[in-house]
């Protein structure tokens, strides 16, 4: 009765004080980033979260971290970009947030530890969080394409919620790799078509410069706009075939270091290469997994791009429409899931300063959601690596 008493005159005390209003009033045991709990009290494994609550990334908390939560910081976000107007054969990537999201429910069902890598991301010490989608509008490509960019620059040009701290392999002190010497969060896009890359491109130099690009896709998307698209107009210039040739273009390539895995696509002529070359592209054909296998790929992919900052797209259709067909632009003879996943836990150790996954189109897919699934799994590698390999460069003293 006594307790009772004094939380309704604190109560009273804060209204008076004008303090209150209805975001403040949470439980008294409310915990806004709570650690992952998977077991139960007997020590059980517990399914419960996995169906309850709102959808993001593996259960994650979502934060509103472009509207009323922007305040908060965070280490590693996921956003999604729902677009799918530079497509050229099957539209429906603009449910591909939702449908990964959905897809990703069961990632941390037995807790999340990724026994190849040795790390469970959920439980790494850094702060990952959902923001949701960014808004953007179906009727005007040029003015979306500038929401995304907008949108992931917000994010990505804040400053971490974790300190950089020292390299995991020799201890050293590691200093930023950003432009301005400030040590900033990983923003992991949910497409969407491809064309988003383009406006995340132009935000990713905002704050590193020129990249490397590791790009996994069955296309080439370096399409000059007269050969894909025809370009009748500048804005139809600009899709899901031709958004490296304008990212190249406007030098936000790194020229060299960037490639390409699991090309198999059929092209207007071997010119096609020609202009891949000139973008800045090295590439590796989906059947070299046949000759070389994946530690093969891996090895070409390390030799790219060396050890400085890399940006990773994926393209859903790198996987063989056997295991992920709702996709744009499917095409046969690609990777199982398998071969991606490890091919991307060879990536252990670079410095992705952030990733995407795209042309994911739910419409097209099975009703065991194989395809959102298989999506999940690829991010849960690339979150993985990226928690084991903080974004800094050893000190020299």
């Amino acid at each position: 009765m006594h307790f009772s008493f004094l939380l309704s005159f604190a109560l009273l005390f804060a209204i008076a004080s004008g303090h209150a209003d209805h975001r403040d009033q949470v439980p008294l045991d409310y915990v806004r980033f709570p650690e992952p709990i998977y077991r139960g009290s007997n020590g059980e494994v517990t399914a419960d979260a996995i169906f309850s609550g709102i959808t993001t990334f593996a259960k994650l908390p979502w934060v509103q971290c472009l509207t009323r939560e922007r305040h908060i910081p965070f280490d590693i976000a996921f956003i999604g970009a729902p677009f799918d107007t530079g497509t050229s054969y099957r539209p429906g990537a603009r449910f591909g947030p939702a449908g990964i999201r959905a897809g990703s429910r069961r990632l941390t069902l037995y807790g999340g530890y990724n026994v190849p890598l040795g790390v469970n991301p959920f439980n790494s010490g850094l702060r990952i969080v959902d923001c949701g989608d960014i808004p953007v509008t179906p009727y005007d490509n040029k003015f979306a394409i500038q929401q995304i960019e907008d949108g992931h620059k917000a994010l990505l040009q804040r400053e971490a919620y974790s300190p950089l701290g020292n390299d995991t392999m020799t201890g050293q002190k590691l200093s930023p790799i950003s432009l301005d010497g400030k040590v900033h969060p990983r923003v992991i896009t949910l497409g969407g078509d491809h064309t988003i890359v383009l406006p995340l491109l132009r935000s990713i130099y905002s704050t590193y410069g020129p990249i490397s690009v590791i790009h996994f896709d069955s296309h080439l998307d370096t399409w000059k706009p007269s050969v894909f698209g025809g370009a009748p107009s500048h804005q139809a210039a600009i899709n899901h075939g031709t958004y490296f040739y304008w990212a190249s273009q406007e030098g936000l390539i790194k020229n060299g270091t960037s490639i390409h895995g699991a090309i198999r696509t059929t092209l207007s002529g071997l010119e096609d290469y020609d202009n891949d070359d000139n973008a800045g592209f090295k590439r590796i054909e989906a059947r070299e997994i046949d000759t070389i296998g994946t530690d093969g790929i891996i090895k070409k992919i390390r030799e790219t791009v060396g050890d400085g900052p890399v940006y990773l797209s994926i393209d859903i259709d790198s996987i063989d429409p056997a295991f992920a067909p709702a996709t744009g632009t499917p095409e046969t003879g690609g990777w199982s899931t398998r071969e991606l996943r490890t091919i991307l836990r060879g990536l252990d150790g670079l410095q992705i300063v952030s990733a995407d996954i795209v042309e994911v189109a739910p419409a097209y897919d099975t009703n065991a959601e194989l395809t959102t699934m298989a999506a999940a799994d690829v991010l849960f590698e690339v979150l993985s690596v990226m928690a084991k390999t903080p974004l800094g460069k050893v000190v020299v003293e």
